[in-house]
């Protein structure tokens, strides 16, 4: 087995959901979860379909995130594997709906942070390993910092 680190091509701003299902009616379902969960959502799906024609199956609101999402399931070219880029909404705003989807097997990042993936590939193809997401820890949190942590999640309405 090879083992390849694929990077997440994204604008900064931009948050990414990679995950996996199991049927051609992914991308369809997962469009749907996101445009009735969050009004006037921008975001762009592609799913690599892993038999039969083995295409990638592309949907969005935006255009340009639609573009961007087929170019990064392209380039880590798992089967079944899934990318949302989501322009103007959080992945906590909309996961529980995508994991509610059917055909949705597993979700192994959702985060703004810049992300690799981890993909071995075998003769038969690829399958994700895992996900490198953000940097590691420069520290452990103290009394200040708890206190910053929890007043920012109160100011953006997250916690009352």
């Amino acid at each position: 087995m090879e083992i390849k680190v694929i990077k997440i091509e994204k604008p900064e701003e931009v948050n990414v959901i990679v995950g996996q299902a199991h049927f051609i009616k992914t991308v369809e379902d997962l469009h749907e979860a996101l445009v009735t969960t969050v009004p006037g959502i921008k975001f762009g799906i592609a799913f690599v379909e892993s038999s039969g024609a083995r295409l990638i199956r592309h949907s969005g609101t935006d255009e340009k995130l639609k573009e961007l999402a087929v170019k990064n399931a392209m380039n880590i070219g798992a089967g079944h594997s899934f990318v949302i880029l989501l322009g103007n909404a959080y992945p906590i705003n909309v996961l529980r709906k995508i994991k509610d989807v059917d055909e949705v097997v597993h979700i192994y990042a959702a985060s703004a942070n810049p992300l690799e993936i981890v993909v071995g590939e075998t003769e038969l193809g690829r399958a994700i390993l895992g996900v490198v997401d953000g940097g590691t820890p420069l520290g452990v949190e103290n009394d200040d910092e708890i206190k910053v942590r929890k007043e920012f999640l109160r100011k953006i309405g997250y916690k009352f």
